[in-house]
């Protein structure tokens, strides 16, 4: 098991080292229960050599303490003290709550963090698509904008393993139509329509939006549907792109459990 901060044989805040039995050298060996020992630091150590204390007038490394000039064998080791701050397990993931954190400081982060705002995607339509009238029909989203998870794939949206949990959907579709013209968005999950919006169509352009949250679970899916028709039968009209801009598009993300 790994661990944050000093070893298994440095637990203890204070601990209490074996004392030392000087012979005329300058370095000695230090130990805890007779096995070797590592301070965090010489400043980490207090000692008393015959009654007198000891600090930061010595070196330390690894498990060695060198106090630069022989100490006598008639020396008496009175106590030899380690300070430290403890050690702790690293934590599983997921296990780090708003409880353990000082949510008064700003933190600052390297790297990707993932939290309850991924997955998160964006698409965007990057060609006109023929609708005929009267059919309900898949909205192609050909572009995407970003998509962090590698979750979306063929205009659908597929909830990764182990990101269960409500999700913020939302949709706008422009299409060409004809005056008195109808149009409906419809959300789809797993292939059936769980929600839609109505337009009526009165100029050459119009559009319909949708948004929601939407219980999820791995494997679940999302997909766009239109349905448009006009008086008369109607025609095949476009959904509309324009480039880069988000004329016609579908994103989401993950807001909590």
């Amino acid at each position: 098991m790994a661990y944050l901060g000093r070893g298994l044989d440095k637990i203890s805040n204070i601990e209490v080292l074996d004392n030392i039995t000087f012979d005329g050298s300058s370095s000695y060996s230090i130990t805890k229960g007779s096995v070797a020992f590592t301070p965090n630091s010489a400043q980490s150590c207090l000692i008393s050599i015959d009654g007198v204390v000891q600090a930061t007038n010595f070196t330390v490394s690894s498990s060695t303490i060198d106090f630069g000039v022989a100490i006598p064998s008639t020396s008496t080791c009175n106590f030899f003290l380690h300070y430290g701050t403890g050690v702790m397990t690293v934590p599983s993931d997921g296990s780090v709550t708003p409880a353990k954190m000082d949510l008064s400081q700003n933190y600052t982060f390297t790297g990707k963090v993932s939290g309850h705002n991924y997955p998160s995607f964006l698409a965007r339509n990057n060609a006109n698509q023929s609708i005929s009238p009267n059919t309900n029909t898949k909205v192609t989203f050909g572009t995407e904008e970003y998509d962090t998870d590698s979750a979306f794939a063929s205009s659908k949206f597929t909830v990764p393993t182990g990101k269960d949990g409500k999700y913020f959907i939302y949709t706008k579709v422009q299409q060409d139509c004809t005056t008195n013209a109808h149009l409906r968005l419809k959300i789809y999950k797993n292939g059936s329509e769980i929600g839609q919006t109505f337009t009526a169509l009165t100029d050459n352009v119009e559009f319909t939006s949708w948004n929601g949250v939407i219980d999820l679970s791995a494997s679940d899916y999302i997909e766009i549907y239109i349905l448009q028709n006009s008086d008369g039968g109607g025609a095949s009209r476009d959904v509309l792109t324009n480039g880069s801009l988000l004329y016609t598009f579908f994103g989401g993300y993950r807001i909590g459990d």
